[in-house]
């Protein structure tokens, strides 16, 4: 586990946001996407203390040795707007994004979280994690992250021409989102969302978090746990255009509309 310090003067506050999802359905979709993300990271920096992108901003990201997948250039810059204004900015590694490795942190000055962060503001400590594969079942998808997560395996994959391993991670990437998406949007019941029983359980072993931050579950939730902390998930751009920030005195959950969770 990473750990981070910040101390938040007044006025400040500090942004959290995930599951961007850039690259699907299409090219015009995923562009109109990145403009809104843009336009809104435009409109907070004033008040920005630091920005937590929490994983699945892309909707597949590889580097090769000498390639990256084309595109993005309006998110690129304007998060190089922050980190020129000396802003931090931290992206995780998402489930669709695992592949992210030295390019953003070297061009842009991002730091890179590649699992979960404790994160401590002033006098408040908040745990940060994408999301994928914690709690109970989801057996198959914590297999294939294995298989994804292995050296061999990346290692292959890289000696595919950029033009077909892209290719093919886009195209089924996209088939993996229609099936899944739709039934993300729906509240499971307590039981069945396996975030909550991760956070009751890392509470239960004495973990003193007041707040429990993810993504990927790309539906915002604010629920609050058995000892009073929260467990708060960032929802997704793709539908609900939502975020967290915190501004010293509570975790606030809203859409870029205005709407409060």
């Amino acid at each position: 586990m990473e750990h981070k310090t910040i101390d938040l003067q007044a006025g400040q506050k500090i942004y959290f946001i995930s599951d961007f999802h850039l690259g699907v359905p299409d090219y015009e979709t995923s562009k109109k996407r990145e403009l809104e993300i843009c336009d809104f990271l435009e409109r907070v920096q004033d008040s920005c203390a630091a920005l937590f992108l929490l994983g699945d901003t892309f909707d597949f990201w590889f580097e090769y040795k000498h390639a990256i997948p084309k595109g993005y250039l309006h998110l690129f810059s304007t998060l190089l707007q922050y980190t020129k204004n000396n802003i931090p900015v931290s992206i995780f590694k998402g489930n669709h994004d695992l592949w992210i490795k030295d390019y953003l942190p070297k061009e842009i000055g991002i730091s890179l979280i590649k699992e979960d962060l404790e994160l401590t503001i002033n006098q408040t400590t908040i745990y940060i994690h994408h999301g994928d594969g914690l709690g109970p079942g989801d057996i198959g998808y914590k297999f294939i992250k294995k298989i994804f997560t292995n050296p061999f395996f990346k290692w292959l994959f890289k000696w595919l021409h950029p033009d077909i391993g892209i290719g093919l991670a886009n195209y089924f990437s996209g088939l993996s989102g229609k099936k899944s998406r739709q039934k993300d949007y729906t509240f499971k019941g307590v039981e069945n969302e396996w975030l909550i029983t991760h956070c009751e359980n890392l509470i239960k072993d004495g973990k003193n978090y007041r707040y429990l931050l993810f993504g990927h579950r790309h539906l915002p939730i604010n629920y609050k746990l058995s000892n009073g902390s929260k467990y708060i998930n960032t929802g997704d751009w793709l539908k609900h255009k939502t975020y967290a920030c915190y501004d010293g005195k509570e975790m606030l959950l809203k859409s870029i509309d205005g709407n409060s969770f």
